[in-house]
């Protein structure tokens, strides 16, 4: 039997039933210190307020109720001012090897999403110049969040939503004119709201060499825009591909506008008691549902805000089937997010199925210097200089690290060590040290067997390995019930930390065949949970380092 959080709270949900104490939502949570137990509960602490008893008598009228329930666990004791402390059974430990040999890549698979449809769109950059060092950081959480989620049971779309109308696409074709006109030998400048990146130079002078300068004798900003969009839009995915992120849909914001989408849900909305106009404006009562003022959707002019295309793109994404819908967005839209919830409310949608995740800043180190210009394009950072830089493993696992809604500095130098100083080394290390171990056994005619006896497993550290190994798919549940692949990251250095303690204290070939046969298969296992782990936060387990 598997024991995971799930598990642990199955028997405290019986423990609470069999007392009559019903409602309570269990929290349980896997230690930091081994000392505490494998799995640890405060249920008796937050009974103590309802129950109007000592969190103390709690948990003890909790652990009397567990004694024919508790099979599985070597003891359970109450701690501090009541937590409720498990240590697992060794021999359940033991058993998890068969468990991951078994299952393999499937080991962690958690129930918790049960087929839930969701939606998890990020990145989203307006298809007019590279990706920088925020959309970087946008890209690894949304890919990392969407292959995390799908192992834990959600049906997950990743979606890219391409802002290819209105003002920044009009101000994108005009700049590929003026540069355009500039190849042609005609005077022409780019304005404040302009685009000056390189990327726009050559898209420019692609066009230039197609059509020569035809387009000095005809009107070209309607090609220019298309043209330009598809461009730097290929050019985008191209370093999301590079980056190990491919989407599984791109939803245009023009195509909303041609589909009718846009027209409708302003119909919608005009229909409804949630409008009204004042200055010629037409404004939507986003703060009668929780957004400190209302928003202006249709201007004096009658040309729309930002806001409503972002409405009925929702709409869509709703109409669509989803469940649940997550977007990852810059943490400059903090003001957006309760606007846009409102908003969702208003077509009659539940607003707590939109999650919106802020992301903070990335500063990049360099010589203990921030730095925020390449040394080798002489531009701001982009994400291919990163890929080309350090390369993908680094920067993934680095972004992974760190939950989305706090600051972050990328230290280039530590990404580029090969130390284990450098957290993504020490992992890809470990992964390398058991492949070496393989290698060496398979050249003595050792294979680890998916069914050799591992009962002959013991000591301080081959119990802490094992107990980490158990751990896989609660951390799993928590990484995805959080949406934080820190957690992820987390157990991947407990992991690493533990599988290199074992190898420094117990010498896995040796001429006891039996030992020799259970270490192997303990490897085994390690070795899978290590490449499937570094699989959600998009980093390649390494054979040789």
């Amino acid at each position: 039997m598997m024991i995971t959080k799930d598990s642990v709270r199955d028997v405290l949900n019986r423990a609470l039933e069999k007392n009559d104490i019903i409602g309570e939502p269990i929290e349980v949570e896997v230690p930091s210190k081994s000392e505490n137990g494998d799995f640890s509960s405060n249920v008796a602490m937050k009974l103590a307020r309802t129950l109007k008893k000592p969190p103390r008598t709690i948990a003890q009228m909790l652990v009397d109720a567990m004694i024919d329930d508790a099979t599985h666990f070597e003891r359970i004791e109450i701690a501090g001012p009541g937590f409720i402390n498990f240590y697992v059974d060794k021999a359940v430990f033991r058993d998890v090897i068969r468990t991951i040999l078994r299952k393999k890549s499937a080991y962690g698979n958690v129930n918790l999403g049960e087929d839930t449809r969701v939606n998890i769109e990020f990145v989203s950059v307006n298809p007019t110049g590279s990706l920088h060092i925020g959309h970087a950081r946008g890209a690894a959480a949304g890919d990392a969040l969407a292959r995390i989620m799908k192992k834990a049971g959600y049906q997950v779309t990743k979606e890219f939503y391409v802002n290819d109308a209105g003002n920044q696409i009009d101000n994108l074709a005009r700049s590929i004119d003026a540069r355009y006109k500039a190849l042609c030998g005609v005077e022409a400048t780019i304005g404040d709201d302009g685009y000056h990146g390189p990327e726009i130079i050559d898209v420019a002078k692609a066009i230039h060499k197609e059509h020569g300068e035809r387009f000095l004798e005809e009107d070209g900003l309607a090609y220019f825009k298309t043209y330009g969009v598809e461009v730097l839009l290929n050019q985008l995915q191209d370093d999301l591909e590079q980056f190990r992120v491919v989407f599984d849909v791109f939803t245009s914001e023009a195509s909303l506008y041609e589909s009718g989408a846009v027209s409708r849900v302003l119909e919608k909305l005009k229909t409804s008691s949630h409008t009204y106009e004042e200055d010629g404006a037409l404004w939507l009562k986003t703060s009668n549902f929780g957004d400190e003022k209302d928003r202006v959707i249709v201007k004096k002019d009658g040309s729309y805000t930002y806001l409503l295309p972002d409405i009925a793109y929702h709409d869509h994404k709703f109409q669509r089937g989803f469940d649940q819908l997550i977007n990852i967005l810059g943490g400059d839209h903090h003001g957006y997010v309760d606007r846009l919830k409102a908003s969702v409310a208003m077509l009659g949608y539940d607003k707590d199925k939109l999650d919106i995740d802020l992301l903070q800043m990335v500063k990049v180190l360099q010589d203990g210097e921030e730095i925020k210009m390449s040394k080798r394009s002489g531009r701001a950072i982009t994400l291919s200089d990163l890929v080309e830089e350090v390369g993908v493993d680094p920067i993934r696992y680095f972004f992974a690290m760190r939950s989305l809604n706090t600051h972050m500095e990328l230290d280039l130098d530590l990404a580029l060590k090969q130390t284990n100083e450098n957290p993504v080394y020490y992992a890809q290390y470990a992964h390398a040290r058991i492949a070496s171990v393989l290698r060496i056994a398979e050249s003595r005619g050792l294979t680890p067997s998916d069914d050799a006896s591992v009962d002959s497993l013991n000591g301080e550290k081959t119990d802490a390995l094992l107990s980490v190994l158990a751990e896989y798919p609660s951390a799993v549940e928590s990484a995805a019930r959080l949406r934080g692949a820190h957690k992820i990251t987390q157990y991947i250095h407990k992991l690493a930390q533990a599988l290199h303690s074992f190898y420094a204290a117990e010498k896995v070939l040796t001429d006891d065949q039996e030992k020799t046969q259970a270490r192997l298969s303990l490897l085994k296992a390690v070795k899978i949970v290590l490449k499937d782990s570094l699989m959600l936060v998009g980093v390649r387990a390494k054979e040789r380092m």
